[in-house]
């Protein structure tokens, strides 16, 4: 005789059996206790954490009689009496289970319904499971509505979806809804041990956390893998054959990984793919576990109780948690996690997972030489670039402190609050223009003008002031900016713009010429870096004009 698969010889008969559903066992155990019923409920959540298994113990909670054949509505069906013991078999005639993916038309339902309006043959409730009820199509869910808020007293609905999106808000309405929880990994393992116990299997704890990750939070998909192991290790489940046989990466090779990202080591990089390749490991695996790792470590630099004592890399994690920056640990994940679809457009998965590897090599915050280098962030060559500021914007004759961002009117020693000099001098146009407390258009009027007269009289400053763009310079911009004048200095500034070109030492243009210099130096910087030119001759890289930007 063949045997059953785990996955449906360790099914749940019961709540108490249940696993990792708490929230909803005890909602749902209150409510048959009570007997406070609803007619339909909805089970959503991704594949293999219970929606159909609630639901087959729900219609035995409901139509349980007893061993004696005179038991009641129970939260703890026996298991024993014909009802529940045909529901486990799938041969009550009064449980119906539907599969909407096949089942999705507007005549389906129709049929179902029709069925609905006839009392149950055997049994106090005629319970209607339908499967990935999303499915249906828009006609259907219509015509379920009216049944499906007032259905006949001996009909229960029960609905379950991987996708409640998809729903439409008039058949959620008439629902009670429960979210199923995806399973934890210590919770699959602690399940697995208590299976693989019963079935006298043996195995190793590790090689068990390795299986319930690649289950993704589904116990069914876990158990299924488990049978795949037991058969696959043909004797005891170990962490090196379910490594093999999932084409998992060893935690040893994540840990070599960031080692070399440390020590700036390309070449043992490099090594390390190689050997992966060599044993077809799968790539795409490879950096979501390499993006586990690193997560941990970040946690563990901002939490390090976060690091529990049962995992098998716990030292090793805090060893790199003090050994990397907090920058590089969030930098690296944000590569790993954002190359995984790179990877597919790569000639192959090795050369993708290797280019990933040298991309965080090559931007590793704050890194410089050959090792692996970002140019343009580096200190040197941002001093350079800025040197030409001084030429471009002549430094003030007198400095003092900075003014406040609002000086009162009413201020009479203003000498020592102007950055500029004395207001009874030509100011320092440029200086002025960033430090006055403007925003937005006005900002902008104040960045594209330059100084043409500045008239000092008993009665105030009259400054007269040039723009290429007389666009901005509306009746209300020029007040304001007159307005912000007279707080700076603390006398009476009246503001007259006329049209015309400047000699280039408006902020915008000081700004612009500072930038493309940057940006020039920059890319000068990357053209000359030894690491890009092998990265050129080796893998044929090549930089894309105008995408470098100096920091």
């Amino acid at each position: 005789m063949t045997a059953l698969a785990l996955a449906r010889s360790w099914r749940p008969k019961t709540f108490s059996e249940l696993v990792g559903q708490d929230h909803v066992v005890k909602a749902l155990t209150h409510a048959l206790d009570q007997g406070r019923l609803h007619h339909a409920w909805l089970f959503t959540g991704t594949r293999g954490v219970g929606k159909t298994t609630i639901a087959r113990i729900m219609a035995k909670a409901l139509n349980c009689t007893g061993t004696d054949g005179s038991g009641k509505m129970t939260s703890e069906p026996c298991g024993k009496c014909p009802a529940c013991m045909e529901i486990d078999a799938g041969r009550f005639v009064d449980y119906i289970e539907m599969d909407a993916a096949s089942n999705r038309g507007v005549d389906d339902i129709a049929a179902l319904l029709e069925k609905a309006a006839y009392a149950p043959s055997n049994a106090r409730y005629k319970v209607y499971m339908i499967d990935e009820v999303h499915m249906l199509t828009n006609h259907a869910f219509n015509a379920m509505l009216k049944t499906l808020e007032e259905p006949p007293e001996h009909v229960k609905f029960i609905l379950a979806t991987t996708d409640p999106q998809k729903i439409p808000v008039t058949i959620l309405s008439r629902c009670l809804q429960f979210n199923l929880k995806q399973m934890p990994v210590p919770l699959i393992v602690e399940h697995l041990e208590k299976v693989l116990a019963a079935e006298k299997a043996a195995y190793e704890v590790n090689a068990l956390r390795v299986l319930a990750k690649a289950a993704q939070g589904s116990m069914r998909d876990a158990l299924s893998l488990t049978d795949q192991a037991i058969a696959y290790a043909a004797g005891k489940v170990t962490e090196e054959s379910i490594r093999n046989m999932l084409g998992t990466l060893d935690d040893a090779y994540l840990i070599r990984i960031v080692d070399c990202l440390i020590a700036k080591d390309g070449a043992s990089l490099l090594a390390v793919a190689n050997e992966m390749g060599e044993r077809s490991m799968s790539f795409s695996l490879a950096l979501q576990d390499l993006s586990s790792l690193l997560q941990k470590i970040a946690a563990a630099q901002v939490v390090p109780e976060s690091v529990l004592e049962d995992w098998p890399e716990a030292v090793e994690i805090r060893r790199l948690a003090t050994q990397l920056t907090k920058e590089e640990a969030q930098l690296f994940y944000q590569i790993t996690i954002t190359s995984r679809p790179d990877l597919s457009l790569a000639p192959d998965e090795q050369a993708g997972f290797a280019m990933t590897l040298l991309r965080m090599l090559a931007f590793r915050p704050g890194s410089s030489g050959g090792g692996g280098t970002t140019p343009a962030s580096s200190a040197p060559p941002l001093a350079s670039a800025s040197r030409p500021i001084s030429a471009l914007a002549p430094a003030a004759k007198t400095v003092v402190p900075a003014a406040p961002a609002v000086m009162p009117a009413t201020t009479k020693s203003v000498a020592a609050t102007t950055p500029v000099g004395d207001p009874a001098n030509r100011p320092d146009w440029h200086s002025l223009m960033r430090q006055l407390p403007v925003k937005g258009l006005i900002q902008q009027l104040a960045f594209q003008t330059e100084l043409q007269e500045w008239k000092d009289s008993a009665a105030g400053v009259k400054a007269t002031i040039v723009t290429p763009m007389p666009q901005l310079a509306s009746e209300a911009s020029i007040a304001r900016l007159a307005e912000a004048l007279t707080t700076h200095f603390g006398k009476p500034i009246k503001v007259v713009i006329e049209k015309g070109e400047v000699e280039g030492k408006t902020v915008a243009k000081v700004d612009a010429q500072i930038h493309q210099e940057k940006r020039m130096n920059a890319e000068q910087m990357i053209a000359a870096d030894p690491f890009i030119q092998q990265l050129e001759k080796e893998f044929g890289a090549k930089v894309v004009g105008g995408s470098v930007k100096p920091l």
